[in-house]
C-alpha cells in the first residue's frame, strides 16, 4: 500500500509538471535584459543607446517563434513592443519620439545616432524570484540629447504560467518634472503601447484578430472599444499568440488595429486625437497586461484571463 501511495504521488507531480522558475541575464554594455523560463526566452527589454527609444524585443511564443518584428517593413520606425509619443516643452521644440526616424543625425546613416532619444537612467528594480520576475526603470526623454522632456518610471513584471506562456504586465508613469508639456499626437500615431507583430502571425498571413465581443480584423476592430484585444495564427502547425488586456478603471478605450500586423490601446478619448498639456508636475499613467499563450483566443481563454486580471489575480 505505502509503495502504491508513493507511485500515485509520483505520478500526480508528474502530471502538474516542474513549476517555472524565471532567470535574468542582464548585460549593462550591451543594454539588455533578458528574461527566460529555462532555456526559453520569454522577453527582452532593449535600452542600448543604438536606439531612439527603449523597447521589448523579442517577445517570444510558447514554442519559441517571435511574436513581433523589431525592424518591420513598412514603418520601420515601429519597434516591436513600445511606448512613445510626439511632445512640447514649454515653448520648445515639437519633438516626435514616436516617429524615431525623424531624429536621426544623418537621415542615411542611424549609425551616427540621434538628435532627441529616450535613455534608460537607473534600473532599480531587476529581479527573479520562482515563476516571476520584475524590472523597474528610470527612463528620460532628451531634446538635443540634453534637455529632459518628461521623467518617467516603467515597470514590467513576468508571471511565468508554464510550458513558454506568460503573463507581462507594463506600467509607466510620465512626469512633466521640467515645465509644461504639450501633447501634439494625432489619435493614430502614438504607443500607449503597441505592438508591431510579426509578419508571420499577422492577419494578411492568416493570422485571427479578434477584440473581447468577437469582432475580427482591422474592419470590425479599428477605432472600436473593447477590453481586450488577441493576435494569433498557426504557424508551422502550431497556433499561438498575445493578448493585450486593458485594466477596469472606469475608462472605454479605443483601439488601433491592422491586419499587416500593428495593434495597441489608446488613451482615454479626452486625452487622445487631441491636444493637451501636462502641467508642470502632473503626472500620466498607463497599465495594461500582455498573455503570452497557445491556441487562439478561445482555447488559450483569454476572457478568463481577463476576468481574473480585473479581479487582481493571476
Amino acid at each position: 500500500m505505502r509503495t502504491l501511495l508513493l507511485l500515485l504521488a509520483a505520478g500526480c507531480a508528474s502530471a502538474q509538471g516542474p513549476q517555472p522558475a524565471l532567470r535574468i541575464d542582464r548585460d549593462d554594455s550591451q543594454g539588455r535584459v533578458v528574461i527566460a523560463d529555462g532555456d526559453h526566452e520569454i522577453v527582452t527589454w532593449q535600452y542600448g543607446q543604438q536606439f531612439a527609444i527603449p523597447h521589448w524585443f523579442p517577445l517570444k511564443s510558447p514554442s519559441g517563434k517571435d511574436l513581433v518584428a523589431e525592424h518591420p517593413d513598412p514603418y520601420p520606425h515601429h519597434r516591436a513592443l513600445w511606448l512613445a509619443d510626439k511632445v512640447q516643452l514649454e515653448d520648445g521644440p515639437v519633438v516626435d519620439f514616436y516617429h524615431c526616424f525623424q531624429n536621426q543625425v544623418d537621415k542615411n546613416d542611424a549609425s551616427k545616432g540621434y538628435r532627441h532619444f529616450i535613455r534608460q537612467r537607473a534600473m532599480p528594480r531587476c529581479e527573479a524570484r520562482g515563476d516571476r520576475a520584475t524590472l523597474a526603470a528610470t527612463l528620460q526623454w532628451l531634446v538635443g540629447g540634453e534637455q529632459p522632456v518628461l521623467d518617467e518610471e516603467r515597470t514590467m513584471v513576468v508571471t511565468a504560467l508554464g510550458g513558454g506562456e506568460a503573463l507581462i504586465d507594463l506600467s509607466w508613469t510620465w512626469t512633466a518634472n521640467h515645465g509644461a508639456v504639450k501633447f501634439h499626437s494625432d489619435w493614430v500615431h502614438y504607443a500607449w503601447p503597441y505592438l508591431r507583430m510579426h509578419p508571420q502571425f499577422s492577419v494578411e498571413r492568416g493570422g485571427v484578430l479578434v477584440d473581447d465581443v468577437g469582432r475580427r480584423g482591422q474592419a470590425g476592430t479599428n477605432a472600436q472599444y473593447a477590453n481586450w484585444m488577441d493576435y494569433s495564427n498557426t504557424v508551422d502547425g502550431v497556433t499561438e499568440g498575445v493578448a493585450v488586456l486593458l485594466p477596469q478603471d472606469g475608462t472605454w478605450r479605443k483601439w488601433l488595429t491592422r491586419d499587416y500586423g500593428t495593434f495597441g490601446p489608446r488613451r482615454a478619448d479626452a486625452l487622445s486625437g487631441t491636444k493637451f498639456t501636462l502641467a508642470k508636475g502632473e503626472t500620466l499613467s498607463g497599465s495594461a497586461r500582455l498573455y503570452v499563450h497557445k491556441g487562439d483566443a478561445a482555447a488559450a481563454d483569454v476572457a478568463g484571463r481577463y476576468r481574473d486580471y480585473v479581479k487582481g489575480s493571476r
